[in-house]
């Protein structure tokens, strides 16, 4: 199976409030750039690329934790960050049953999180 399919299947197979938010989570990160790839790594766990790694997705069993890269390195201008505050490096949003995801917010998030990766790979 592609990515997608896989990200497809794991959505279909979470029955409850966590897959809605989760179908949101990539939508949002679909949107925020044409180059951006899905990848299925790491036996099982949803992620997207462009220009370097962007972030990783997750169904938990009372969260969905969508987790940046270099979210650290870059203005989160919404406050959307909510876990992973104290690394240097990754930043996460937690959202739990009965959050709604700001689809337009995370979207400017990924792609602020695009423009740090573009910046890095120029550097090299």
């Amino acid at each position: 199976m592609s990515a997608q399919e896989n990200i497809d299947q794991l959505i279909a197979g979470l029955a409850d409030w966590r897959g809605k938010v989760f179908a949101a989570v990539r939508r949002a990160v679909l949107a925020a750039d044409p180059e951006i790839v899905e990848e299925w790594k790491w036996m099982g766990t949803p992620t997207w690329s462009c220009h370097g790694l962007v972030a990783v997705a997750n169904a938990h069993k009372k969260t969905v934790k969508i987790t940046f890269a270099y979210g650290a390195k870059f203005q989160d201008t919404h406050g959307l960050f909510n876990a992973g505050l104290e690394g240097n490096a990754r930043r996460a949003i937690d959202f739990f049953e009965g959050d709604v995801v700001d689809e337009a917010a995370l979207t400017g998030l990924v792609r602020r999180a695009i423009a740090f990766n573009r910046g890095k790979s120029k550097k090299k």
